[in-house]
């Protein structure tokens, strides 16, 4: 029997919710909990804490709670590359960054045709090495999460970086404010969800689906995928199945890959992104404004295709 951290709509999501099991609250007293990467190799969490400029790390194996960098450039979404080494999103320094193997700072992209960057929000690799993120513009907008400025790009886009070259390409140019994003478990659809409603009232909030080119380097058109039924999407992870997890303002919500709102996790607090974990990779951590949560599924996140 399903507790009542529960919502269904489709029976699909009985199969992949587990009876008698509970969300559990594992941190507490940030300002803005965002930005969650998992590494197996340590066992380890690590998610930003925006608006107090560092970064948490949550120890799988003895449930401690620590400061993993302080100050961090405001740094928004992560991700683990190839090599296992930590991409993320800076507010503050208007960049993609990498942390290498010796523990420095390499900034991967910091501009687009000569201009600089609004503030990288959200990031993922992809299995060729290539790094997609959104570039919306929450980082100067204000000084709770960055420094104020205005754009020099005038737009809110979502990039590629070539991992071969370095080269940074414009891949989506249709958003409001793009935000997370992930691809499908072939890596056939980039998913992106647009939270441009906080800045135009007629965004509808939005997760789209665009369909990679044979190349792999560019999409086509979009087509709609789901609609918030409350709140905002904000960042999503995907499945084996291909099911998409996303924040919501309720809580997580769950759609099959046809679009279909399968179930809910429901959370106390906005959400604002989510990230598989553990050993199994079934245990879906949950970032709530102020606290980290965690619950247990009966499905697996999606692994990179094999090149």
């Amino acid at each position: 029997m399903l507790t009542k951290d529960y919502v269904v709509y489709d029976d699909r999501f009985r199969r992949l919710a587990m009876g008698n099991v509970h969300v559990e609250k594992l941190a507490e007293g940030c300002r803005w909990s965002e930005g969650p990467a998992y590494f197996p190799a340590g066992k380890y969490l690590i998610w930003s804490d925006i608006p107090n400029d560092r970064l948490m790390r949550y120890d799988e194996t003895d449930g401690s709670v620590s400061v993993f960098a302080s100050p961090c450039n405001n740094q928004n979404g992560h991700t683990v590359d190839l090599e296992g080494r930590l991409v993320a999103c800076e507010h503050r320094g208007r960049a993609v960054s990498r942390i290498e193997h010796d523990g420095s700072r390499k900034v991967l992209a910091d501009s687009f045709e000569g201009k600089k960057l609004n503030s990288p929000n959200d990031v993922v690799v992809k299995s060729d090495g290539s790094i997609w993120f959104t570039d919306p513009s929450y980082g100067i907008d204000g000084e709770y999460e960055g420094d104020k400025a205005e754009s020099e790009i005038g737009a809110c886009n979502v990039y590629r970086i070539d991992p071969a070259t370095g080269a940074v390409t414009a891949v989506v140019t249709d958003m409001v404010r793009p935000n997370g994003l992930a691809f499908s478990p072939d890596e056939s659809i980039l998913y992106v969800a647009d939270t441009g409603l906080s800045h135009q009232a007629d965004c509808s909030p939005d997760i789209r689906a665009y369909p990679v080119a044979a190349d792999g380097k560019s999409v086509g058109a979009g087509r709609h995928f789901a609609t918030c039924d409350f709140g905002l999407f904000d960042g999503f992870r995907v499945d084996i199945h291909g099911n998409i997890w996303s924040s919501a303002g309720d809580g997580v919500n769950c759609y099959a890959a046809d679009g279909t709102l399968l179930g809910k996790i429901k959370i106390p607090e906005v959400v604002a992104n989510v990230e598989f974990g553990a050993r199994k990779r079934n245990r879906l951590y949950i970032c709530g404004t102020t606290s980290l949560y965690a619950v247990y599924l009966n499905t697996q996140g999606a692994k990179r295709p094999q090149t």
